[in-house]
C-alpha cells in the first residue's frame, strides 16, 4: 500500500455517544476538515423529520447549530424547516446556486446494529440518505455525521417510530457540541 493511497482513503471514525475520548478524536478530525476547506462556505445539511422520533435527530442538531449563530457557519435543516424526502433535491439545489463550491457536512440519523446504537459516525463522502428506509433520495456532502438511533433490518419506519426520544435528545446536543466545537476550534485556534 502506498503513501498516497494511505492518504486518499475515505477515513470513517465511529464513537459512541457516552464515551469522552472517543468523541475527542471525531472533534479533532471534523476539526481538521473545517481546517482543510476554510476558505469555503460551510454548509452543515441537517436531514430528518420531527414527525418521527428516531429521524428527528436531524433537525433537533440543526436547531441547536442555528441557535448557536456561529459565524459563517450555514445551517440547513432545522425543526421550524426540517430537510426531508419531499425537499431534500430542492435544498441541495438552493445550497449550490447560494455558495460557490461549498463544503457540505451532511447529517442525519440511521439505523445500525444493536451494539451500535448511541454510536455516532464521521466519514468522508456523501451520505446516501434514506438507505436505511430504502428510499433513493440523491446523496449528499464531502464528509457526512450520523448518529445510529435503533436496530436495522426489520420494519424500519416503525423501528424508527418508536425510538427513545431521550437517546435521540442526548445524540444532538453531542453531535450540535461536536460541530460547533470542531468549527471553532478550525477558525479560532
Amino acid at each position: 500500500m502506498s503513501l498516497l493511497s494511505i492518504l486518499s482513503e475515505p477515513q470513517k471514525i465511529k464513537a459512541h455517544v457516552d464515551d469522552p475520548s472517543s468523541k475527542l478524536k471525531l472533534e479533532t478530525r471534523l476539526s481538521a476538515l473545517f481546517a482543510s476547506k476554510q476558505k469555503r462556505s460551510a454548509v452543515i445539511l441537517c436531514i430528518g423529520t420531527d414527525r418521527s422520533t428516531g429521524d428527528a435527530l436531524g433537525p433537533l442538531i440543526g436547531t441547536h447549530l442555528s441557535r448557536l449563530n456561529l459565524p459563517q457557519l450555514h445551517v440547513y435543516g432545522t425543526l421550524d424547516e426540517p430537510v426531508h424526502a419531499t425537499n431534500l433535491a430542492e435544498t441541495i439545489q438552493l445550497i449550490q446556486q447560494r455558495f460557490v463550491n461549498p463544503f457540505v457536512i451532511a447529517v442525519d440519523a440511521c439505523l445500525g446494529r444493536i451494539d451500535s446504537i448511541g454510536c455516532i459516525t464521521l466519514a468522508d463522502g456523501p451520505l446516501k440518505p434514506g438507505a436505511g428506509v430504502h428510499k433513493q433520495l440523491p446523496e449528499v456532502g464531502e464528509a457526512h455525521l450520523t448518529g445510529i438511533v435503533n436496530v436495522g433490518g426489520f420494519m424500519e419506519y416503525m423501528v424508527l417510530q418508536n425510538t427513545r426520544l431521550n437517546l435521540v435528545w442526548r445524540m444532538s446536543e453531542n453531535i450540535s457540541a461536536l460541530i460547533s466545537h470542531s468549527y471553532l476550534r478550525s477558525h479560532y485556534k
